[in-house]
């Protein structure tokens, strides 16, 4: 059955707010909400088509109610964030992340009307270690629970979407594990990195790095709105970069640290707001992460536009010359 009433959270980010913008553009759909605790940019509230914004916190009793009174029948909870590019309270992101998606599961497990669930995840589930495997399937032991960060948020919120499916067999869910998102008006972790005049990284690693186009990313979320594909998918551009090849490629100087003088590296560029590094992004910088997407392409029936490559050359080159 397709979609009728649709509800995107997190729009006030630039992909569930890009996301809000092109379902308000489908004439099939018969009514498009987006929450957020703040609205959109303004270059989305221009383009909203028939969408609408509603400012509601997620973590608050009353997404329920317009759940129910909207009668959704397709939820697209594209707010949780990983990797955050500026600095930031891990805690707030956390409660964000991990409360709000219970709180919203909950709200969906109560509706009449919910049908359909499109979660946005991420392939850092798998964490980055030197016991990792060469490529990541779907099926691959996700990141120890023992772990700290936004991986082990990542990994909890998934396992509170899979007690959701099984409270709720009538609901097709779908969950998409996206690599690091990368535009050129995107601003992500990867963008301000690559932009750093000297880029660190770890001494004696040169990880294998893949990275997803936010149009692909767009396109996959939409095409899950409107379409039934329930499953867990990877999502990333095909190939793979090497770090000290994409710092060349971004026009950079790398420079190695040793990995225990990361963490103060770290703390300086976050103090200077440039950049966000997380001890999950050095595991990702000292490791590397390379995913499956083979399902992706013969069961969901999607296979990206923009190879890994592509995608970089498109985000941070570009940004680059227009900088």
């Amino acid at each position: 059955m397709p979609s009728n009433v649709v509800l995107v959270t997190g729009v006030s980010g630039e992909l569930g707010g890009r996301l809000l913008s092109r379902l308000g553009a489908r004439p099939d759909l018969e009514r498009v909400v987006g929450v957020d605790t703040a609205p959109p940019g303004a270059g989305v509230l221009r383009e909203l088509g028939r969408a609408e914004f509603v400012r509601v916190d997620i973590r608050n009793p009353l997404i329920a109610k317009i759940m129910t009174s909207a009668k959704v029948d397709t939820v697209v909870h594209a707010a949780p964030a990983c990797h955050p590019a500026g600095s930031g309270r891990y805690a707030a992101i956390k409660e964000a992340n991990v409360i709000g998606t219970m709180r919203l599961l909950a709200a969906c497990q109560n509706s009449p009307h919910v049908r359909k669930l499109v979660v946005t995840s991420t392939t850092a589930v798998y964490g980055a270690s030197a016991r990792s495997q060469a490529v990541f399937t779907e099926d691959a032991e996700l990141f120890p629970a023992a772990a700290a960060g936004y991986s082990k948020d990542a990994v909890e919120l998934e396992g509170y979407v899979r007690g959701f499916t099984r409270r709720r067999p009538d609901v097709g869910v779908t969950t998409f594990r996206f690599a690091d998102l990368v535009a050129p008006d995107f601003d992500t972790v990867f963008t301000r990195y690559f932009s750093l005049p000297v880029v660190p990284t770890v001494l004696g690693f040169d990880a294998r790095l893949q990275f997803l186009h936010a149009d692909d990313a767009l396109a996959v979320l939409e095409r899950a709105t409107v379409l039934d594909r329930p499953g867990v998918f990877n999502v990333a551009g095909t190939g793979v970069l090497s770090l000290s090849q994409a710092i060349r490629r971004a026009g950079r100087v790398g420079v190695g640290v040793p990995r225990l003088a990361m963490s103060p590296v770290g703390t300086a560029l976050r103090l200077t707001r440039q950049v966000h590094v997380s001890a999950d992004l050095v595991r990702l910088l000292n490791f590397g992460r390379v995913v499956d997407t083979e399902r992706l392409t013969h069961e969901f029936g999607y296979s990206p536009r923009w190879t890994t490559r592509e995608a970089f050359d498109d985000a941070v080159t570009e940004r680059r010359a227009t900088a």
